[in-house]
């Protein structure tokens, strides 16, 4: 049954109508997999002789021991941000007669598949071999390759249930998040704890009790439980469809409530925001770059260099809409031609983007008030910014939202996922940065910098209190390019 699901795989992936595309995207990846392998074999190989130089005074079983654990928490990191949950469209067979375990078992082994498996094998198993096989025999040699790949599997299981958890609460991914920074900031920046001296306190004791390579297998097979159980209990077609609900406003959003329509419209795009792993990136993203300015702000040749300010100044306030914007009503493309039979007015529905943006830059804006520390300047930069985020950038991100037609699946995670991604988000990242910049480098030259800042702040302004003009261009600009849109996101 399990070759059965495999040919299933096989054929829609060769049906799709973008099968062209998507093996461009699969050996461009392949490639580049296959050089960071290469790498990581050449760092194995070599590892040794690193090891004998960032750690000259320990011995090299010793200093193999203590970076193990650390390397499986960077790991963990990386998996939570990079893996792809394995997928299959189980709702067909759920009615065939088939084993619920059967499907679940799928599901779960393929998710060992994934490279990051085997970044543990290409890195350790050649210092395994070369030098704690020739120094501490076969048997420890054998534990620690039992143990390396428990914990590899435990990691896989774990990531993938909190990202399932996460599917559901996306605080349970922010948490998990934390909690990794949290301990690697406990170790390296306040020296609460010594992660190297924990890993070498099992690692180094499997030396001499090679028993102790049952714990990683029983928390791998522990974790690949609990991933099991997980997916049986949620496979069922009344848990995997929408439920019918009675219809009522945005009471999840109260503040929403005053702005009707347009506040329901922006209430439903903030649970599409939550509820999905690419736009959800994209606010999580949002939300990192606000410690932006501490890379800048913090280096003294950054005093006096107003540019390097309106640049993070307007990334700092304004990059949900550049990140989440470029890819503006793709997001709703499974939906969209329901959007455009239903009741809602298209007015409402701009009026809804332009809500959307204008409250994430006010929060954003709030939020780096914080770095007057550094400067009063560098306040008065970030609400000018501001201004052009809301004034400017907001009516370019949507007048190019009229002309993308690429569809999204809000189901596949944000990393190496060039879904949407064309010409057009590439000229609109030229249209975003630039024009700031073109206004202010020829005042800054003539050596009025204030008067630079002046003309963004005005031309900003001026846009958002021309916005009714804008709306009203959009939306019969939107008209023109409204069956070239539709077509394209019917494109699955």
């Amino acid at each position: 049954m399990i070759s059965t699901f495999f040919r299933h795989e096989l054929k829609a992936f060769w049906r799709s109508k973008n099968t062209g595309k998507n093996i461009a995207v699969r050996i461009i990846m392949a490639v580049l997999i296959l050089y960071l392998l290469l790498n990581v074999l050449v760092i194995g190989f070599f590892m040794d002789t690193v090891l004998k130089h960032v750690f000259p005074h320990d011995s090299l079983i010793f200093s193999f021991c203590g970076i193990i654990l650390i390397y499986f928490l960077g790991e963990l990191f990386s998996r939570l941000q990079l893996q792809e949950l394995p997928t299959l469209r189980v709702q067909p067979y759920l009615q065939l007669p088939i084993k619920r375990n059967t499907i679940v078992g799928y599901l779960a082994l393929t998710s060992l598949l994934s490279v990051f498996n085997l970044w543990p094998i290409i890195l350790f198993f050649p210092f395994v071999f070369k030098v704690i096989l020739h120094d501490a025999g076969g048997l420890t040699a054998l534990t620690f390759i039992i143990s390396i790949l428990g914990l590899s599997v435990f990691n896989n299981y774990l990531a993938l249930y909190i990202k399932r958890k996460a599917n559901l609460n996306g605080w349970i991914f922010l948490i998990a998040i934390a909690v990794m920074i949290l301990i690697g900031l406990a170790d390296f920046r306040w020296h609460v704890i010594a992660i190297r001296d924990i890993s070498y306190l099992f690692f180094g004791n499997l030396i001499h009790y090679p028993a102790l390579a049952l714990a990683p297998i029983l928390l791998g097979v522990g974790m690949f439980y609990l991933n099991f159980l997980y997916l049986k209990q949620n496979l069922y077609l009344e848990e995997l469809t929408v439920k019918k609900e009675k219809y009522k406003s945005s009471t999840e959003f109260p503040i929403l409530n005053s702005f009707g329509a347009m506040g329901d419209l922006v209430a439903n795009e903030i649970k599409l925001i939550l509820r999905n792993k690419r736009p959800r990136s994209a606010l999580i993203m949002s939300g990192a770059f606000l410690f932006y300015g501490l890379i800048f702000y913090n280096n003294p040749a950054m005093k006096n260099n107003d540019g390097l300010k309106i640049f993070a100044g307007m990334f700092m306030t304004g990059f949900f809409i550049i990140n989440y914007g470029q890819f503006m009503y793709s997001w709703q493309a499974s939906h969209f031609d329901g959007l455009m039979v239903s009741k809602v007015s298209f007015t409402n529905f701009l009026k809804g983007k332009y809500l959307l943006f204008t409250t994430t830059s006010t929060v954003a804006f709030l939020l780096t008030i914080p770095y007057v520390y550094f400067g009063w300047r560098i306040i008065l930069i970030h609400f000018i910014m501001y201004l052009w985020n809301l004034g400017v950038n907001v009516n370019i991100v949507l007048y190019f939202a009229n002309r993308n037609a690429r569809r999204i699946d809000l189901s596949r995670g944000a990393s190496f996922n060039w879904e949407g991604v064309g010409a057009t988000q590439l000229l609109l990242s030229f249209m975003l940065l630039l024009p700031p910049f073109i206004i202010y480098i020829p005042f800054k030259y003539m050596g009025h910098t204030n008067l630079g800042l002046a003309g963004i702040a005005i031309i900003g302004a001026v846009g958002v209190f021309t916005r009714g003009f804008w709306l009203k261009y959009l939306e019969a600009d939107f008209y023109k390019q409204k069956f070239n849109i539709t077509e394209g996101f019917r494109n699955k």
